[in-house]
C-alpha cells in the first residue's frame, strides 16, 4: 500500500542575500553581492543588463558600469532571516529553515486551519506582505523538492495538485537538480529536461551515476511526492555537553559545542548513515529546556550543526530582548546543549559516485573516518577548472563538499593546453634540466626560436619533443604578467614531460602517464 503523499508548503523570499544587506523590499537599483570576486546574488535590475551569479566581477561591470557591489555575508544572511522565521512560526507551527530565504511547513495542518491549501497560502503571504516582505512567493506540493520549485514560478502562489508532481517537473530543465557535473552530462546526452532524465531507465541511471544519480532520478519522477519514512535513528547516535560555568554568549556556546560536532558525525559515519533532520535541546541554568528541529536539504555536517545551534540562541536571545524589564528573563546562561538526530539516511544516498561509478558505503565510511583523524581539508577531491597553467586548472574541496570552479572551465583561454592532459601535475612547478648536445641550457628567444635542438632532459636523452608555445597571461600589470614557452618532449624511458621556459630557466609543468 502506498503511503500518501506528504505535502509541504514551501515560503521564498527571492533574492534574499540583497534584500539582507539593502534593506527594505524590491525593486533595488543595480547591485552584486560578490565572494571571492564572484558574483554570489544580484538584484532583477542588474539581471535586465546581463548580470548573472557567477560571473567575475570585472564581467559583470562590464555589462553595467553603475553596478554597486558589496560584499556577501552569509551571517548577515542568517540572522536578517530569524525574525521571519519566527514570524511564521507564529502562524504555522514546526516551520523549517532550509536556508537563509526558504523556509518551509507541513501543509497539512494549516491549509486544514483555512480550510484549503491555497486560502493557506494566500494567509502567509498576507501575514509576510503585512510585515513589509511583499515579494513573498508560496509553493505547495508533493515534496519539499517540488514545492521549492512551485514557489519559484511567476504566480506568488502556485498549488500543485496531489499525485502531479511528475507532470509539473517534466518540463523544466536538468540544472534545477543543483548537480553541475550530473546535468552538465545529461546536456552533453541530449537530456535536457526533467521529464526526459525520468524517462531514463532506473536501473540503468544507478549503474551509469550511482546512489546519488538514482536519488535526483527519483526526483525528477516526481517520487519526491511519496512520503518519506525515516530511517529511525539510533539512540547512541545522541551526544550532550555540560558547560560549568553556564554560558551565556552565542558564540561562546557554539565554540564550546564543536567537538560535539564532530563527535555526533563520527558515531553518524560509524554508522554508515547521515542526518537529514536534527533537534536541538538547550538547557539553561534554571532547567528550562529550549528545544528546535532543524531539517537540512541534504544532510548536515558538523559545521551545519554548530550553525543551528549559534541561530537557535540568537532567536532565544532577540526573544529575551523584546521581555520587558519586570518579567522573567527568557533564559539564562546554559548549562547543557544536546544535539539529537532524528532522521537518518543511508550514506550513500548523498555521496557522489567515483570516476562515474556507483557509490560504495564502505569506501564513504572509510574516507569519513580519514577525514575525522586528519581533519576537514585531510582528504579532498579534484575538479576541473579554467586556466592556462596546469595549476591554475585544479580545485580541490574537501571530501563531503560541492565543488566550485572559480573560473569557468568552458570560457576560452587562449594559451591553454589541448587534451589530453598531463596525469602528473607539478605544484609547484619543480625544475628541471633541458640541455643542448654541447651541454649548454636551452634557450627561447622573445621570437619563440630555440637556440638549439633539446639534446637531453633531467638527464636523460631526448627522443622526441614538440613546440615552443608561447603563453602571457595578466601582461598589463605591471610586471609584465607571467609568460614563458612549453616544450612537450620524451625522454629514452619514454616519459613525456610537459615543461616551460621563463627567462634562461626550466620548469616541470606536468608528467604524461
Amino acid at each position: 500500500m502506498t503511503a500518501a503523499p506528504l505535502r509541504v508548503l514551501v515560503l521564498w523570499l527571492p533574492d534574499w542575500p540583497l534584500r539582507a544587506a539593502l534593506g527594505g523590499p524590491p525593486p533595488h537599483p543595480p547591485t552584486a553581492l560578490v565572494h571571492a570576486n564572484t558574483v554570489v546574488a544580484c538584484t532583477a535590475s542588474a539581471r535586465k543588463h546581463g548580470v548573472r551569479a557567477g560571473q567575475r566581477r570585472r564581467v559583470a561591470q562590464g555589462h553595467i558600469s553603475s553596478l554597486r557591489v558589496l560584499p556577501h555575508d552569509a551571517a548577515r544572511d542568517e540572522r536578517a532571516f530569524l525574525p521571519v522565521l519566527q514570524l511564521i512560526e507564529k502562524h504555522a507551527p514546526g516551520a523549517a529553515l532550509l536556508r537563509p530565504g526558504l523556509a518551509a511547513v507541513r501543509a497539512r495542518g494549516i491549509s486544514r486551519y483555512h480550510d484549503g491549501e491555497a486560502e493557506a497560502g494566500q494567509a502567509l503571504i498576507d501575514v509576510l506582505t503585512e510585515a513589509g516582505f511583499p515579494e513573498v512567493r508560496v509553493g505547495i506540493a508533493d515534496g519539499p523538492f517540488t514545492a521549492e520549485l512551485a514557489a519559484r514560478g511567476n504566480a506568488p502562489c502556485t498549488v500543485v495538485p496531489a499525485g502531479l508532481a511528475k507532470d509539473f517537473l517534466a518540463p523544466l530543465p536538468v540544472g534545477v537538480l543543483r548537480d553541475e557535473q550530473l546535468t552538465g552530462l545529461l546536456v552533453r546526452l541530449g537530456v535536457r529536461t526533467l521529464g526526459d532524465f525520468a524517462a531514463l531507465d532506473e536501473i540503468e541511471v544507478r549503474d551509469r551515476f550511482g546512489e546519488r544519480g538514482a536519488r535526483l532520478h527519483s526526483l525528477a519522477a516526481g517520487a519526491d511526492s511519496r512520503a518519506v519514512v525515516a530511517r529511525p535513528p539510533d539512540p547512541e547516535l545522541v551526544r550532550s555537553v555540560e558547560f560549568e560555568p553556564p554560558l551565556a554568549g552565542a558564540d561562546q556556546v557554539a565554540f564550546a559545542v564543536r567537538q560535539t560536532a564532530d563527535a555526533v558525525m563520527l558515531a553518524l559515519g560509524e554508522a554508515s548513515v547521515v542526518c537529514t533532520e536534527v533537534r536541538i535541546d538547550l538547557i539553561d541554568d534554571d532547567g528550562k529546556v529550549f528545544s528546535r528541529p532543524w531539517l537540512h536539504p541534504t544532510c548536515f555536517d558538523a559545521a551545519d550543526l554548530v550553525d543551528r545551534v549559534r541561530w537557535q540562541l540568537e532567536a532565544l536571545g532577540a526573544e529575551s530582548a523584546k521581555e520587558p524589564i519586570d518579567e522573567a528573563r527568557a533564559f539564562g546562561g546554559i548549562a547543557l546543549a544536546r544535539i539529537i538526530p532524528v532522521a537518518v539516511d543511508d550514506a550513500a544516498h548523498h555521496q557522489p559516485g567515483l570516476f562515474g561509478s556507483g557509490t560504495d558505503e564502505r569506501l564513504h565510511h572509510a574516507i569519513s573516518r580519514v577525514q575525522t583523524m586528519l581533519g576537514h581539508e585531510g582528504v579532498v577531491t579534484a575538479a576541473l577548472s579554467g586556466g592556462r597553467w596546469l595549476a591554475d586548472r585544479q580545485v580541490l574541496t574537501p571530501w563531503g563538499e560541492r565543488a566550485v570552479a572559480p573560473r569557468d572551465p568552458g570560457h576560452p583561454w587562449p594559451g591553454s593546453l589541448p587534451d589530453p592532459l598531463p596525469a602528473e601535475v607539478f605544484r609547484p612547478p619543480r625544475p628541471i634540466g633541458v640541455l643542448s648536445p654541447d651541454g649548454e641550457t636551452v634557450l627561447v628567444d622573445d621570437r619563440g626560436s630555440l637556440s638549439a635542438v633539446p639534446a637531453r632532459i633531467d638527464g636523460d636523452d631526448v627522443q622526441a619533443w614538440a613546440g615552443p608555445w608561447p603563453i602571457h597571461e595578466r601582461r598589463w600589470e605591471a610586471s609584465g604578467g607571467k609568460k614563458g614557452h612549453r616544450l612537450q618532449i620524451i625522454d629514452d624511458h619514454d616519459r613525456a614531460w610537459l615543461v616551460f621556459c621563463t627567462g634562461d630557466r626550466w620548469w616541470a609543468e606536468g608528467r604524461y602517464r
